[in-house]
């Protein structure tokens, strides 16, 4: 058996070290430079689409496909799964379960990144704690002070007027999330259902300093097999 984990993630980097010994390949999209190394064999880039997606299955020997991916990289985890039932290989998609408020946590859900302009006021100062992948749906929000962080210095301008990026590689502590929003001045923070403990410390943050949060509701699962914890993804790479 040949394995695909495709990673990217915190959670896939765990999974990687419980899978020494076993036939796998790594695959990461390249969207951060200098990723982390995994200790399994590594690919970087894309597979250029769908058809490109199936030759390399075929020529690389895949027999199952664990997708590790984001939680919002909803677009490659249908394709994947798509794929892999139509080839008949296993599929099985690690997803970490989302954050829950907590007493004191001001959180509104909205369903998509434009539908933030309609609750904050102009003048304010939004942190975007979104990635930069879907920034430009933010650009609706004129009149407000935009500070995206991002992992990666930027290669060009930001793409709209009022906004800025901040350069910074997780993690970060909640003392230093606080100082951050602190020193910038932080009205709102907007941030994406990733779930995990190492990305909450900003949503503490903003407990502590009774700021407002909108969470980016997470997109709608398909029917393939969905599990929740790194033991059961191990669980289901042994079984194989």
């Amino acid at each position: 058996m040949t394995l695909l984990l495709l990673a990217g993630t915190g959670d896939a980097k765990r999974i990687a070290a419980g899978l020494r010994g076993i036939e796998v390949v790594a695959s990461l999209a390249g969207a951060t430079r200098d990723p982390d190394v995994l200790p399994i064999p590594m690919r970087v880039g894309g597979f250029g689409g769908e058809a490109g997606f199936r030759d390399y299955l075929s020529d690389a020997g895949i027999s199952a496909v664990l997708d590790a991916t984001h939680p919002y990289a909803h677009r490659i985890t249908a394709r994947t799964a798509a794929v892999c039932a139509d080839l008949g290989l296993p599929f099985l998609q690690y997803l970490r379960p989302g954050w829950l408020p907590e007493p004191g946590d001001n959180w509104t859900e909205i369903a998509r990144e434009e539908d933030a302009a309609a609750l904050i006021p102009e003048g304010a100062t939004v942190f975007l704690g979104t990635g930069r992948q879907t920034l430009e749906r933010f650009a609706n929000l004129q009149g407000r002070r935009v500070i995206c962080r991002r992992i990666d210095p930027p290669r060009g301008p930001f793409p709209f007027a009022g906004g800025e990026y901040l350069v910074g590689r997780p993690p970060f502590s909640v003392k230093d999330e606080v100082a951050l929003f602190q020193r910038l001045g932080v009205d709102w923070l907007v941030v994406k259902n990733a779930g995990g403990a190492a990305s909450r410390t900003k949503l503490t943050a903003a407990r502590q300093l009774g700021m407002p949060v909108l969470m980016i509701a997470r997109p709608t699962q398909g029917d393939w097999s969905i599990v929740q914890s790194v033991s059961e993804a191990l669980d289901w790479v042994r079984s194989l």
